[in-house]
């Protein structure tokens, strides 16, 4: 298989899927139908909380049935069932004060979108994010047929209704199309790309992973590499496979990358895309 055929794949993007959201959620902000602190809904935390995971929400990753159900190929909870056992209406801590890798507030980033555009998610993401964009094989997978022909890596089968804030699937060369274009400016303004790359700290250099200063912006995941260099994109992971999406940006020239591997260790995968993008 060449190099093109490989990029032209399906593959489940995973939580990549969080850059795609956020860059909707942004392009509200945008058309001025919600501000990056306005209260979501009555709420008590905001569209920037969420988006960069401080607004004090679970994640139901930490459930020990949600992994074992997955596992077992059984039919994904409905949205209520999965937060009555979360018990994820409660916040863990106050919004704004912490940081905590949150899917259910991802998922609550979804619905915003749905409720503000009229539009399904699907139909929302194709005309704010992959019309603009140029991406025409993305989609969202909903149910078992639209993992048809999907590379799920070492897996065998999955039900995308297990990821509550939505799946997408796509080929390699879309997901790094899409990062690019978006980060250079073909989708938003300067000043919200500049609110989106600005992250909070998330922790020190972290065994095993390549970055030396990990933050955490609007939907991307931001790390230095050292040299001056600073990746951006994101991470995914789920059962058989990983992918990682990002960008470099050095003094002169920037360039992007997306790599996907079957099997769970995200740190080689991140290590692999840093060592294309550092070669290039």
């Amino acid at each position: 298989m060449t190099r093109q055929e490989r990029a032209d794949v399906i593959v489940p993007w995973w939580s990549f899927t969080k850059t795609v959201l956020s860059a909707a959620a942004l392009s509200l902000v945008r058309d001025g139908l919600i501000a990056l602190d306005d209260p979501v809904f009555g709420e008590p935390f905001t569209l920037r909380q969420l988006l960069r995971h401080e607004a004090g929400l679970a994640d139901y990753g930490e459930l020990a049935d949600y992994h074992a159900a997955v596992a077992r190929h059984k039919e994904p909870w409905s949205e209520q069932e999965m937060m009555e056992r979360l018990d994820g209406h409660r916040l863990r801590y106050r919004p704004g004060i912490s940081w905590g890798y949150s899917n259910v507030g991802y998922m609550h980033v979804a619905r915003l979108i749905e409720r503000l555009t009229g539009l399904a998610l699907d139909g929302a993401l194709r005309q704010r994010v992959f019309a603009p964009l140029g991406l025409m094989r993305t989609q969202l997978a909903r149910g078992p047929k639209d993992m048809e022909g999907v590379y799920l890596g070492s897996a065998w089968d999955y039900h995308p209704g297990w990821v509550y804030h939505g799946l997408l699937v796509g080929p390699l060369a879309e997901a790094s199309l899409l990062l690019d274009r978006l980060l250079t400016g073909k989708l938003l303004p300067e000043a919200l790309l500049r609110e989106m790359q600005t992250g909070r700290k998330v922790g020190g250099p972290t065994p095993g992973r390549p970055w030396t200063s990990p933050t955490y912006g609007l939907g991307l995941m931001q790390g230095g590499v050292g040299a001056g260099l600073t990746f951006c994109g994101h991470t995914g992971a789920g059962p058989g496979s990983v992918i990682a999406v990002y960008r470099s940006a050095g003094t002169t020239e920037s360039s992007c990358c997306a790599v996907f591997h079957a099997g769970m260790d995200a740190g080689a995968v991140e290590a692999e895309v840093v060592s294309r993008l550092l070669a290039r």
